[in-house]
């Protein structure tokens, strides 16, 4: 049980919630037998698959997973508490179309994931990590990007949303280096999005009462 964001109340993640340790063990000697296909944690599981990065409270998921039945959605999100109450939050909408898993998402998808496995990766007001030395830990790498563009599917979009200037910057810089893998599109928000937001997530909302302008952006896998 846990008595932060559930407020005293029981958070239960069966059938939703998925933990890195309950999966099969890496193989550092034959790292290709590790993969794993999370396409597979559903049971309709050749649907249009799509990953969001840092999920949260589970906002974006499970208002898109609930207006688009026939698509997966898996949420990723290393906080522990977050990724209970969001586990919970599809639990209560037995939402069958949404799974999230506990883990580090860069390091599953370069080591566990499959080739053109999604069609769209999200990433939405991601960690900035606004000091310098702390920079190798923004979720957008070079190597990063790479892995993206190998588990997305042929024409597979990466989106992203920031409110951070310099986070920004960074992000049109990789894009801007990484032009032979990904082009650059304009953002069109999704059919969860209220009028005047982007996304519509926790953090969008929190960040719009404070005046915060936001920046988006879509790589196209070419």
């Amino acid at each position: 049980m846990s008595f932060g964001l559930s407020r005293g109340k029981e958070l239960i993640t069966e059938g939703y919630g998925i933990e890195l340790y309950d999966l099969p063990g890496y193989d550092v000697d034959d790292p290709e037998s590790s993969r794993i296909d999370p396409r597979k944690w559903f049971q309709d599981y050749e649907r249009h698959f799509e990953i969001e990065i840092g999920s949260g409270k589970g906002t974006f998921l499970v208002q898109q997973a609930g207006l688009q039945r026939d698509v997966n959605y898996l949420g990723i999100e290393k906080a522990g508490e977050f990724y209970r109450y969001a586990a919970d939050r599809m639990r209560r909408r037995e939402l069958e179309n949404v799974r999230i898993l506990r883990a580090d998402a860069t390091e599953f998808i370069r080591f566990r994931c499959p080739p053109e496995l999604a069609q769209v990766i999200h990433l939405y007001f991601s960690d900035p990590w606004p000091k310098k030395r702390h920079h190798k830990r923004r979720v957008i790498q070079d190597e990063s990007l790479r892995q993206f563009h190998r588990v997305l599917t042929s024409g597979g979009e990466l989106r992203l949303v920031t409110d951070h200037d310099d986070l920004w910057a960074w992000y049109e810089d990789h894009a801007a280096r990484h032009g032979d893998l990904f082009e650059r599109r304009v953002f069109v928000a999704p059919d969860s999005a209220e009028d005047g937001e982007l996304v519509g997530t926790n953090y969008e909302r929190k960040f719009t009462h404070e005046g915060r302008p936001f920046h988006a952006m879509v790589l196209k896998k070419t």
